[in-house]
């Protein structure tokens, strides 16, 4: 099973850069993609995808509730111009995908983790090369993506409460659109 899943990561990979328009900004926007979605595959196949899915909405928040709040704060202030650059975004995805990958799909496979986590950080070299990021917002990207995926991935205190908190949320949006109340997943704490 590990080689098929190596197999498919690489040719997800491959894929998607051969796809992209020829520019380094834009390889790093598939691969961006690329990454976390391959993952989810990875968990759904595996019976997580549930808990990937989950953690990756923490990662959203994590991603944009600073980029909201820090306003005109230089270390928001992307290179080019504008707000809304700290963290990297593109970054922070792809470093959890990363992270989902080396930890649950591939983990016999030390040249396909070593393309992953090169892939990575290409993701991260593209946004500073386009002057959409600096590095230190790469940086912090990377860390908040590689982060989020870590510590939410076992039982903890951390994890524990933002399970509750987006459980919560889903009921309130299921409410709010006016679905019927069926129990959400139960995931352990």
């Amino acid at each position: 099973a590990i080689f098929c899943h190596a197999q498919v990561v690489l040719a997800v990979l491959v894929f998607s850069v051969l796809t992209s328009e020829r520019s380094a900004e834009r390889y790093g926007d598939s691969i961006q993609i690329a990454l976390p979605l391959v993952a989810f595959g990875c968990a759904l196949s595996g019976g997580g995808g549930g808990e990937f899915f989950l953690r990756f909405l923490a990662l959203e928040a994590a991603i944009h509730i600073p980029k909201q709040t820090l306003g005109d704060a230089p270390i928001n202030t992307r290179p080019s111009g504008g707000g809304e650059g700290f963290p990297s975004g593109h970054t922070a995805a792809a470093a959890f995908g990363a992270s989902a990958l080396v930890q649950d799909c591939i983990k016999g496979a030390p040249a396909v983790k070593a393309a992953v986590i090169i892939s990575a950080a290409y993701v991260g070299a593209s946004r500073i090369d386009a002057g959409k990021h600096t590095i230190w917002q790469v940086l912090a990207g990377g860390i908040v993506g590689w982060g989020v995926e870590r510590s939410l991935r076992t039982p903890g205190v951390v994890r524990t409460r933002v399970l509750f908190a987006l459980r919560s949320l889903g009921r309130r949006l299921r409410a709010a659109v006016g679905l019927t109340q069926r129990p959400l997943p139960e995931f352990e704490a």
